[in-house]
């Protein structure tokens, strides 16, 4: 199949789209500028090259595809609408990356007993809002129109990519962060939990939603979950840091981790993807805990 994939260099994208080659698709990745380019052609991918923003260029891309995977923005808005518009009455496919966090409060470190299902309702964070309101009001009713849409939510991911994107966002910078300041941290208590899953098994679940799932389907993705805590500690552990890990308050990390991040980890963000798993066949097979998931992340 021909297979046009939005975030192609990226973490994610870029692992979906080295499987989908293996697998015999031809695989089209936008990529930003002609470096990012002739990086993914080496990688096997035939480059598009343009933005999120280029328009034109990615309503033409997507008519020519027949399935088109969007693993950059999940809240570029115009981006999405155009790949919508250029499948419109096709039965084309249209997979949507979304992200736990999405589902995520805001603890500040304390433990929540809330796992979601994709049945179960709730209200977003506003920094959020947008992409609840794309996903629910946007992509999963273009299945009325026409497109198969999927949207995977995958959760806090692990592992090294496969694409020209090798590190994930969250772990890897808990491991710089551990070793600028010379000991590993964690907001509050640190009893928040965030689920996991490794690259390998979320990338897999691309490849069998594309093969199984009915249109206008949405995926949880996890394997495990782990406090923050238990997290910051297996990283201070494999620093040899002592104490392996140490509380901050709310303030601290914001200057550690940013403001964005800090959102994350000091949140619970909490799934379960019973539905992947009895609807398209999704069986994790790197069910790690927290010394494992830092072993696999150590830079």
């Amino acid at each position: 199949m021909k297979i046009f994939i939005l975030g192609a260099p990226g973490y994610i994208g870029g692992t979906v789209a080295q499987k989908l080659i293996s697998e015999g698709h031809v695989v089209h990745g936008l990529a930003r500028d002609n470096k990012k380019a002739e990086e993914i052609e080496e990688l096997g991918q035939i480059p598009i090259v343009g933005g999120l923003d280029d328009l034109d260029i990615i309503y033409k891309a997507a008519s020519d595809s027949e399935v088109v995977i969007n693993a950059a923005s999940t809240n570029h808005v115009y981006s999405i609408r155009t790949i919508l518009d250029a499948l419109e009455g096709t039965n084309k496919t249209f997979i949507h990356t979304s992200g736990s966090s999405i589902v995520s409060d805001y603890s500040v470190g304390t433990y929540s007993q809330e796992i979601y299902n994709e049945y179960k309702t709730f209200r977003p964070l506003p920094e959020k809002a947008i992409w609840y309101s794309l996903e629910r009001d946007l992509i999963l009713p273009s299945s009325n129109k026409g497109v198969r849409t999927i949207i995977l939510c995958p959760c806090m991911i692990f592992g090294y990519g496969t694409g020209l994107r090798k590190e994930s966002i969250q772990i890897p910078l808990m491991i710089r962060a551990a070793k600028s300041l010379g000991k590993s941290v964690y907001v509050g208590d640190g009893e928040n939990i965030w689920s996991n899953v490794h690259i390998d098994d979320c990338a897999n679940a691309y490849l069998l939603a594309l093969e199984n799932a009915q249109s206008g389907s949405l995926f949880y993705l996890e394997s495990s979950q782990n406090t923050i805590r238990n997290l910051a500690s297996a990283v201070g552990k494999h620093l040899r840091q002592n104490p392996v890990s140490k509380s901050v308050t709310l303030g601290e990390a914001y200057k550690i981790w940013g403001p964005h991040m800090t959102l994350s980890l000091c949140s619970n963000s909490r799934i379960t993807s019973e539905m992947a798993r009895k609807s398209i066949g999704w069986a994790p097979k790197l069910v790690y805990d927290a010394d494992q998931i830092i072993s696999e992340s150590v830079l």
